[in-house]
């Protein structure tokens, strides 16, 4: 369909949900499983545009893998020695920048000739930073039509190792790819980050992975100044197969958090923790400096509003958590005071510039906006002031556009999403999830 127009919610919530597999883990977990010896049954795997992207690349080099979308499970078996392609391939990766990153790494440790390329904007997704990096172990790499852009041609003979050092601020999975890589490469590696690293959480989620599977990896204490963080690999490691159950996506969690925070009333999400390997969970820190109640059980976050309390605005930063800043944006309509999010300035190189279309989109509401480099300031809604009757949200061709501003048509009628099945990159069944959320 090409709109959707969100219901509103007349009473407060009173709802449990699972949302799928994380994406993030899932794109993590299926390359390794496929370099490990053995078979790996992995378990809570996302189906999404995404996902899809990987198994496809994986499964044209040759990569034995049944997956079982009704079951959410797949069964990769591998030989354990890399990868290797009879002739020239080329892999489309779509908008799945996790898929391109991951799979440029991965690349370099086999033995044969891949081009990875994707749709229009991924030819404009930076790429350099990585190639640099995979150059610096010796891998060879060109880029067929702007230097530092896909798509890009890997000639592949083996990774021979060395010292890379990349910059921390653009994108933390670049450093990821080096990482995952690197076990398998034929001589030490280091990698090195300068400046301060974005999105730690999903390295640790990336070195986390990486363990399960039987790689060593030690952080040590930079030995340099300007160095922000510092890991030593050993050589001709081999993944070895693991059983790997994947958790909820907590990005995608961050919708059901927000519906409780804007709609009033409580939402459980299931089989998330505190403890999560995601760093997107806290998000609902923020949700609780606004002044919801956050508990936190062995199996779940529950996030809950009375309906006579109100949101706070708040001033945070966000540099850790940023795929989750377009769901605080749009609860910050419904504050009492302004919300300031800052230090997120790798938001403006993701599937669209997100700074500049959340901003954009936010004043269809009527709302107030402050947009800056790294950053953006919402003012809540005047609802004493007369609201459109109708507001039709462009998704500039992102999820998170999407989802988050689905969340908005919890409380103000007539939102209407355009181009909703752009959610089908990480959660093609959201609309569906949202609707029985709030019928219930």
């Amino acid at each position: 369909m090409s709109s959707i127009t969100i219901r509103p919610v007349e009473v407060p919530l009173c709802a449990e949900i699972t949302p799928p597999g994380s994406k993030s883990l899932t794109n993590r977990v299926l390359p390794i499983a496929a370099l490990a010896r053995g078979v790996s049954r992995l378990y809570g795997v996302l189906e999404s545009e995404d996902t899809q992207m990987m198994m496809n690349a994986l499964k044209e080099m040759g990569c034995r893998l049944d997956y079982d979308p009704t079951q959410a499970t797949a069964v990769v078996e591998s030989d354990g020695v890399g990868w290797g392609a009879p002739s020239p391939l080329t892999l489309f990766c779509a908008n799945s920048g996790t898929t391109l990153r991951f799979l440029a790494g991965m690349c370099c440790a086999g033995r044969g000739v891949f081009t990875l390329d994707g749709v229009p904007r991924m030819r404009e997704r930076p790429l350099g930073d990585l190639i640099s990096g995979l150059r610096s172990l010796g891998a060879r790499l060109e880029c067929d039509l702007n230097e530092g852009f896909p798509p890009v041609t890997i000639f592949a003979d083996g990774l021979p190792g060395g010292v890379a050092t990349i910059p921390g601020q653009v994108s933390s999975q670049f450093l990821s790819a080096l990482l995952m890589v690197s076990p398998l490469a034929q001589n030490p590696v280091v990698l090195k980050t300068r400046g301060k690293l974005v999105s730690r959480p999903y390295v640790d989620m990336t070195l986390a992975v990486m363990r399960a599977f039987g790689a060593t990896v030690e952080e040590k204490e930079p030995s340099e100044e300007g160095i922000s963080s510092e890991f030593h690999i050993p050589p001709r490691q081999t993944y070895r197969a693991a059983d790997y159950t994947i958790e909820p996506d907590a990005s995608a969690a961050s919708y059901f958090f927000a519906s409780a925070a804007v709609a009033s009333g409580s939402v459980r999400v299931r089989n998330l923790t505190r403890d999560a390997l995601q760093g997107d969970v806290r998000f609902c820190d923020r949700l609780e400096e606004m002044g919801c109640r956050v508990e936190y059980a062995s199996d779940s976050i529950l996030v809950a509003r009375d309906p006579n309390t109100p949101l706070r605005g708040i001033d945070t930063d966000m540099h850790f958590i940023s795929d989750t800043a377009q769901t605080l944006a749009v609860v910050a309509l419904f504050a009492d005071s302004p919300t300031t999010i800052r230090n997120v300035a790798n938001m403006r190189v993701k599937e669209t510039d997100r700074i500049h279309a959340v901003v954009t989109e936010l004043q269809k509401f009527g709302a107030r906006t402050e947009e800056w480099e790294d950053g953006f300031r919402v003012y809540p809604l005047d609802f004493d002031a007369p609201i459109p009757s109708e507001i039709r949200v462009e998704t500039w061709n992102d999820h998170r556009m999407a989802m988050s501003f689905a969340v908005a048509g919890l409380r103000i009628p007539g939102v209407t999403i355009l181009n909703p099945g752009c959610t089908s990159k990480t959660y093609p069944r959201f609309f569906e999830d949202l609707e029985r959320l709030v019928s219930r």
